[in-house]
């Protein structure tokens, strides 16, 4: 089955072709990968220093249709070589959600095929499935995004158990916050991963939020207004070398990434003693951190579990994730594939709601 699959619930752009006769005959998942074209707004954003909803839409209005003549070009298909259109149902912006919906529905309902639409997080969660090395189920998942923190117990293709989520800010989001309060560029996620990379270890003791709380849930709003604390402290001190002023935003960006990974390491690994699960997977924006993987692998090897991670490319939004879970999908019985022309988005959807039955 050849399934294409649209990507828009917030910044990103993404279309790609998945052909299931790999997975299906038991070969690596990522040969299925036929296609595909995505393209980033990150520069149109960066000037207002976030996502602006309304110019979103309109870019992946602008955007959707030449990417997928990009994904056709680069699978030698056509358009009648389809069997499915998957996309992104939600969560995310309503309006970006939209695009998706309208180009998915209208596009199928011209070629006659079956539309389904993709929980996000479901193409985060199985995208590592596309690594070199793929994970075993049942495996616990790590998804850590600029808009969603989350553990869960992943038993199979649409079995999914909810086991903790942050209760404020998103990692991805304490990233981005806590780069701005260091004059970092938006998305501050890379920018100040790197930056702790020439800050020195331990200079500043900053809180480690819900660590020994017990449960696997998470809260990063706190780290986020210590950071702040410490920022104005320093301000206060009218500071005007630039070397000493560039020395502490090293130190503290190195302490806050410290104790985030502190913190999602640890409930990781009480997550897997709690399920028994040996296989842990890291997805989401935030799983191209360094920092975190390193800290990851070296668990992973003092602990006797697995680690796997997405391709680098897969870890940001995309289609090819959309594809591959909603490929994956339609191989099931009772999948929730429609050939119904409406437009049905959820921007706020829980994902063990769309389990498999």
């Amino acid at each position: 089955m050849i399934v294409l699959g649209i990507e828009t619930s917030c910044d990103e752009t993404g279309v790609a072709i998945y052909d299931t006769s790999p997975w299906e005959a038991g070969k690596p998942a990522f040969l299925g990968i036929l296609g595909q074209g995505l393209h980033s707004q990150i520069a149109m954003h960066r000037d207002y220093g976030g996502v602006v909803p309304e110019l979103a839409s309109r870019d992946h209005i602008r955007r959707v249709l030449p990417l997928l003549d990009q994904s056709l070009s680069q699978s030698g298909l056509k358009l009648a070589d389809i069997d499915a259109v998957a996309f992104t149902q939600g969560p995310g912006l309503a309006g970006a959600l939209l695009v998706g919906s309208a180009f998915a529905k209208s596009l199928a309902q011209g070629l006659h095929l079956p539309t389904i639409g993709v929980h996000h997080l479901e193409g985060h969660l199985l995208s590592p499935l596309l690594g070199k090395t793929a994970p075993q189920f049942p495996f616990i998942a790590l998804l850590v995004s600029g808009g969603h923190t989350q553990l869960m117990k992943v038993s199979g293709i649409g079995q999914y158990e909810l086991l903790g989520e942050t209760l404020d800010d998103a990692a991805g989001e304490a990233f981005d916050k806590t780069a701005k309060l260091l004059g970092l560029d938006y998305p501050g996620g890379a920018a100040i991963s790197k930056l702790a990379e020439k800050g020195r270890v331990g200079i500043f003791d900053l809180p480690k939020p819900m660590l020994h709380s017990g449960d696997l849930d998470f809260s990063f709003s706190g780290l986020k207004t210590a950071v702040l604390n410490q920022v104005k402290k320093f301000e206060a001190q009218s500071v005007t070398d630039p070397n000493v002023v560039a020395q502490f935003h090293a130190d503290l960006a190195r302490s806050f990434v410290d104790a985030i990974v502190a913190v999602l390491v640890s409930k990781s690994e009480k997550a897997l003693k709690q399920t028994g699960c040996k296989h842990l997977v890291l997805a989401g924006g935030v799983g191209a951190n360094l920092q975190l993987r390193n800290a990851l692998n070296e668990k992973a090897q003092a602990n006797k579990f697995e680690v796997h991670y997405p391709p680098l490319e897969l870890c940001t939004d995309n289609g090819v994730m959309i594809a591959f879970a909603g490929a994956l999908r339609m191989l099931s019985k009772n999948n929730g594939s429609t050939k119904s022309g409406a437009f049905d988005v959820k921007p706020r959807w829980d994902l063990q709601s769309n389990n498999l039955t």
